[in-house]
């Protein structure tokens, strides 16, 4: 099919802008159109991970998140366990017909809840700790 213009190409024939950029585009450039130059992070971040604040406030994050993950670990895994090696344990009843497979299945849900509020007690000390860190820095907290 030809153009109206006796040519193959039918871009003109539909009108389409193929390859212009909109003009007129104002404000801070999209994450996708910066070069590497306008793409700099001016936080030194090296010298964050070496500073003892830095270091400590890890150590406190981990003091709660890997015996926290551990437990939680354990207590799910409890079940399956307890059900496939100690069924005569698990079958028995202990308010009316719910026996204890489904009061530990059901108390997962409660361990699941303490846990989270837990972290979010200890987040909001550590989210502080990061805003002092970072203002040490010369960082704006966004």
């Amino acid at each position: 099919m030809l153009s109206p213009h006796g040519d193959q190409d039918l871009t003109p024939a539909v009108g389409s802008q193929t390859d212009i950029a909109p003009l007129g585009c104002r404000g801070a450039k999209p994450g996708h159109e910066r070069t590497a130059d306008e793409d700099i992070d001016p936080v030194q971040w090296d010298r964050i991970a070496k500073d003892t604040d830095f270091k400590a406030l890890v150590r406190r994050k981990m003091r709660l998140i890997v015996p926290a993950t551990i437990f939680f670990i354990v207590y799910y895994f409890l079940l399956p366990i307890g059900v496939g090696w100690f069924p005569g344990l698990m079958e028995k009843k202990v308010w009316g017909d719910v026996n204890l497979a489904y009061a530990y299945a059901l108390s997962q849900f409660f361990m699941a809840w303490i846990l989270a509020a837990i972290y979010v007690a200890a987040a909001a000390g550590w989210d502080k700790s990061e805003h002092a860190l970072l203002r040490k820095f010369g960082v704006e907290h966004k």
